[in-house]
């Protein structure tokens, strides 16, 4: 049997499931800290700082991007 014949698992983290994961990941993170970075502390609920603290990982990232912004629409 032959080093390429052999049936070795690859670690979890090396997975392209695991890598997809961590891409959107990063990707919901960096979104929600740039939205907070643009948007004025008065189009926020709650704390700036707060906020960016919760959206350090993805699950508060997206709870931010559903509940920590205020319609930023305007009337004419």
């Amino acid at each position: 049997m032959t080093h390429t014949e052999t049936n070795v698992q690859r670690p979890l983290w090396r997975s392209p499931r695991a890598t997809a994961l961590i891409a959107i990941s990063l990707g919901t993170v960096g979104v929600a800290q740039r939205d907070i970075h643009r948007r004025a502390s008065s189009e926020i609920r709650g704390s700036k700082v707060l906020w960016r603290l919760v959206s350090l990982n993805a699950v508060g990232a997206l709870a931010y991007l559903k509940w920590g912004r205020t319609d930023s629409i305007t009337s004419d």
